[in-house]
């Protein structure tokens, strides 16, 4: 079984009290805790319960084996260590444990996407563990909540870290839940709220490295930090500046291209607009020197992915070797949603080097902001697309009155492609310099 750091008197007393309540829920900011106390109290619980079949969920089922079987080390598959394998359940996924009580079956599923409750369907669960609940479906939660009920000892485990307060978890859910729990003292709800400063196992060297990476006053320092549930509004880059984040060749530095490695960084659009980026990343600073932008719909002409292939090639463009002969400037990668199938294969044919991007929105805008507030990102004056793009680029206010956080679809085509480069080079260490 894993080691575990020392439990902070917080940790210690909301580990306790799942033992006595159904309903166990760990709120609070990223790198808490949350997951582990859940899966240690649930673990424990699932030695003695009677019943056979209980399920583990997240947003994926990829995500709950992460979470919650792997867990880092500190997932079931440690607690049970020589007493559990994986196999199939219903041909689901699953994992089978033999416990105190006998063999037990831990079902594991995802939950959200639409429609993704009917897997779930037709089973009691005597426990659940499902772990980001609010980034599963409400629907999907609710048959949870359903599928537990005529369980012999009823017991849920969920963890979350804050979104909006208008979020329908906190709405439908854990608001009812905790008036229920003033009304009844014997209800059975056992809430806590965890920061990183409750995690033992973070030195405070550690814990002020991880806060270097974020922004303070940003919705994700509010919220992976603080713990705070926090609305995701107005412009997206505000910590923009004109005169900081901006470059001009009498300001550009002597050598980039021989002191970088180059990249550019692609949004593929058919309708939309395409757009490209050519971006030089001397290790501290990333100077954005030209941008290509080009609209079917404005122009009225749609190009195809032979027609955009060519414009990225001649964007890269030529220069000359010592013999006087013409070649292909170097990058290291053209970054590139994975969904632009098509197009990535034209490239490859003709020997252009592709990067699939890490599509992480809300992550790669939380670290495409830092990379701004520290100046880290400058783009020349002559890039006015972009320019224009990053003043415009706002949080969707209809999405955030439901609690759900996304961009404007408007003015977005370069942020995209920016974000995908700065969430699939940049490291979190760098982040925290």
């Amino acid at each position: 079984m894993a080691e575990y750091a020392p439990f902070c008197v917080k940790q210690t007393e909301y580990l306790s009290r799942c033992y006595d309540n159904w309903l166990n829920i760990a709120e609070g900011g990223k790198r808490a805790g949350k997951n582990v106390l859940n899966i240690m109290a649930w673990c424990d619980i699932l030695e003695t319960h009677p019943d056979k079949l209980h399920l583990a969920a997240g947003v994926s089922v990829a995500s709950a084996k992460l979470n919650i079987v792997d867990s880092n080390g500190f997932g079931v598959q440690s607690w049970f260590a020589g007493r559990c394998r994986s196999g199939k359940y219903q041909e689901r996924e699953a994992l089978y444990i033999q416990t105190q009580t006998g063999e037990k079956i831990i079902l594991i599923s995802g939950g959200g996407k639409e429609g993704d409750e009917r897997y779930i369907k037709g089973n009691t669960y005597g426990s659940a563990y499902i772990t980001e609940v609010n980034e599963c479906c409400k629907t999907f939660v609710k048959e949870v909540f359903d599928r537990t009920l005529s369980s012999s000892i009823r017991k849920l485990f969920f963890d979350l870290n804050p979104k909006s307060p208008n979020h329908w978890f906190y709405e439908d859910i854990l608001d009812f839940h905790t008036e229920n729990a003033h009304k009844y003292p014997d209800y059975g709800l056992n809430y806590e709220h965890f920061t990183l400063h409750d995690n033992f196992s973070f030195t405070d060297a550690k814990i002020r490295e991880i806060i270097r990476t974020y922004q303070r006053n940003t919705v994700w320092y509010n919220r992976d930090i603080l713990g705070k549930r926090t609305n995701a509004e107005g412009i997206i880059y505000d910590m923009w500046d004109d005169d900081e984040n901006s470059y001009d060749d009498s300001s550009r530095p002597l050598g980039l291209e021989r002191i970088s490695r180059r990249y550019i960084p692609v949004d593929y659009g058919t309708q939309n607009p395409m757009g490209f980026l050519d971006c030089y990343d001397d290790g501290n600073t990333i100077w954005i020197d030209r941008e290509y932008y080009y609209s079917g719909r404005a122009e009225q002409l749609q190009k195809t992915d032979a027609q955009y292939a060519d414009d990225l090639i001649d964007f890269i463009g030529t220069e000359l070797l010592d013999t006087g002969e013409a070649t292909r400037r170097e990058i290291t990668f053209s970054i590139i949603d994975p969904s632009a199938a098509s197009f990535k294969a034209e490239l490859r044919q003709r020997g252009v080097r592709v990067k699939d991007a890490d599509n992480a929105v809300l992550d790669g805008i939380r670290m495409t902001a830092t990379m701004i507030k520290k100046r880290r990102i400058k783009a020349h004056e002559r890039c006015t697309n972009f320019r224009k793009e990053i003043k415009s680029y706002i949080w969707d206010e209809k999405q955030s009155r439901s609690g759900e956080d996304q961009p404007v679809k408007e003015f977005d085509h370069l942020m995209d492609a920016i974000r995908y480069l700065i969430k699939t080079i940049v490291t979190a260490r760098r982040l925290a310099a």
